[in-house]
């Protein structure tokens, strides 16, 4: 019983040994795989082969490999039939999962992130610019019922005066 006690309060101070990130960088040569295939299927192939290559170099399941946004753009950026030769990628090892991403991809983050900051600019630009114009809209309309407004007061005081001096005339 005592012995029991003490293997168990020895293995509960034990600490896990931390997991590792592992990062690698990798040029994938593609051509060789997509040449396999139809035309039309290409792309794809280049993508099955790209999840092949990483799950046998970070000896991981070809299920716990995930591809990137920007990779899967790269591949896919000429269309199914013209898949890129080789393709240079940056593979980040947690666990037992990998994750593939296009090298150089900040940068391509970078500018996504600055035109859609100028489409927002540009979107609020056009909000402002509608509003000035609906104001403006809303400023001749105003203008526009004070004129109406004037003219039946003037037209009104006209006939009072004509029903004024008709009334005089008659006493007269």
């Amino acid at each position: 019983m005592r012995l029991a006690l003490f293997c168990l309060s020895i293995y509960t101070k034990r600490k896990m040994p931390e997991e590792k990130t592992l990062e690698r960088i990798y040029v994938v040569p593609l051509r060789k795989e997509w040449l396999k295939v139809a035309h039309y299927r290409r792309a794809e192939k280049a993508v099955r082969a790209v999840k092949a290559f990483v799950a046998k170099h970070m000896k991981v399941a070809l299920e716990d490999v995930k591809l990137g946004k920007y990779l899967n753009e790269a591949i896919w950026q000429r269309g199914a039939k013209r898949p890129p030769h080789k393709i240079k990628i940056i593979v980040k090892k947690e666990k037992e999962k990998a994750f593939a991403e296009l090298e150089g991809y900040e940068k391509l983050k970078e500018k996504e992130e600055m035109k859609l900051k100028k489409k927002k600019k540009e979107v609020e630009k056009g909000k402002e610019k509608e509003e000035m114009k609906v104001e403006k809209k809303e400023q001749k309309e105003e203008k526009a019922e004070k004129k109406r407004k004037e003219e039946k007061t003037e037209k009104e005081k006209e006939e009072v005066i004509k029903s004024n001096s008709d009334e005089n005339k008659r006493a007269v």
